[in-house]
């Protein structure tokens, strides 16, 4: 009996045709935007202005890989939103089909493959490895392992300069109450070999530097990961009397954007006479910034998007306060608050809407704004002062986003398709 299981906020999806193979259906909502390799078929339907990802497993894999989603959320990792399953499918004969996993496409996402098509954007690796280091990193302080990193089972969204990854194929993974070093490592000995093959594949297609070496990249990915790891983990032996360091490293790890919710000290022998003290700390979850940014002004951003746009906030700040007096003459000192409220209303808002409503979706707001106040930074080195947002996004309209294309949902063919697409 066909079983349709969906989440509240969602399509119902009763009005597809289950009954047929994914393979073969026509249905004029049928879309394919730029997409990774997949074991499994796979296609994507439109609801109003929702795309929906429909995989086809075997078994009981799809029921399986929904809950390991659901449970990756619920750990604050960065996956694609499990919408529903469908089982019970049985053809017009009566015979069974495959049970279906539904997801949410991400918007705004690109697989990395669409990030070095024709070869143009080559210098974009150095951030494609760095959010998947730190997305694996993520994962295994979750205690997931993945058993199948690569760049094809991730998608990347711009991230005021970098790239954000999110982990949208976890059928091979397993959730843990912790990871093991061994764990890890098969974990990212996988990772490598991946990486290294698929960049590999890019290379003799073309679309790779002669002096690039794919073997290579896949060990610094491995090296970014170590390094990140040790960071998160490792344990520090100070002075007694440089209790300092130890506020260091917290701002070291919130400035990497992760919270850290506790700081266990331990004495230790002393070392040539002087008092030793060994301490590690216990750090929860990635997202700072982004958290901060989301309190202050209800804005939800990337990590790297988040960080920009609360320094922009601080100099508002600022500037607002070297401007105010009160009635004695003293300067006033705006609340965190009171100051990103303004800053919301007098500053992100107006620039975001003066932008034609045809124009604005090709970025996410937060990365629009980003890109405004670099191309207001480089403007105003230009002329030797600061020129102004409302002047920079003005001119950020006229020579630089009527060029960009639309990056919500990037379709390779807007005609309906009469199949989904297969993995050779």
């Amino acid at each position: 009996m066909l079983r349709l299981t969906t989440r509240l906020g969602h399509p119902t999806f009763v009005d597809l045709p289950w009954e047929t193979p994914l393979s073969e259906w026509s249905d004029v909502r049928i879309v394919t935007p730029v997409q990774g390799i997949h074991r499994h078929v796979v296609s994507f339907i439109a609801y109003g202005g929702a795309l929906y990802a429909m995989k086809e497993l075997p078994g009981d894999l799809a029921t399986r890989e929904y809950g390991l989603l659901r449970e990756l959320d619920a750990r604050g990792v960065s996956v694609v939103e499990a919408v529903g399953t469908v089982s019970g499918r049985t053809d017009v004969d009566d015979e069974p089909l495959d049970a279906v996993l539904i997801t949410r496409h991400l918007d705004y996402s690109l697989p990395y493959r669409a990030l070095f098509q024709n070869g143009k954007r080559q210098e974009l690796w150095l951030p494609l490895l760095d959010s998947l280091a730190l997305l694996l990193v993520r994962i295994h302080l979750a205690g997931f392992y993945w058993g199948d990193c690569s760049l094809s089972n991730a998608l990347f969204r711009r991230d005021a300069g970098s790239l954000a990854a999110t982990l949208v194929d976890a059928e091979t993974g397993e959730v843990h109450p912790s990871l093991s070093d061994g764990q890890r490592l098969q974990d990212l000995m996988i990772a490598e070999v991946n990486v290294a093959g698929e960049l590999l594949d890019i290379a003799m297609g073309g679309g790779w530097a002669d002096d690039i070496d794919p073997a290579q990249i896949g060990e610094d990915l491995v090296r970014r990961y170590e390094g990140l790891w040790a960071e998160l983990t490792r344990e520090q032996i100070i002075s007694a009397d440089s209790s300092h360091e130890i506020d260091a490293r917290v701002r070291r790890l919130n400035q990497l954007g992760f919270d850290v919710s506790e700081v266990v000290i331990e004495g230790i022998d002393g070392v040539n006479g002087g008092a030793k003290l060994r301490f590690r700390t216990a750090v929860v979850e990635a997202g700072h910034h982004q958290r901060e940014l989301l309190a202050l002004t209800g804005l939800d951003a990337h990590e790297n998007q988040a960080r920009r746009l609360l320094n922009d906030i601080r100099s508002y700040r600022a500037a607002l306060e070297r401007r105010s007096v009160d009635e004695t003459g003293r300067a006033v000192v705006l609340t965190d608050q009171l100051a990103a409220m303004r800053w919301l209303a007098e500053v992100f808002t107006p620039t975001i809407e003066s932008i034609p409503s045809q124009a604005r979706g090709k970025l996410e707001p937060a990365e629009l704004f980003h890109q405004i106040l670099e191309h207001r930074w480089f403007m105003s080195e230009d002329a030797g002062r600061d020129i102004g947002t409302a002047a920079a996004c003005a001119d950020y309209m006229a020579t630089v986003l009527t060029e960009l294309p639309d990056e919500r949902h990037v379709v390779l063919d807007p005609e309906p398709v009469d199949r989904a697409s297969v993995d050779p």
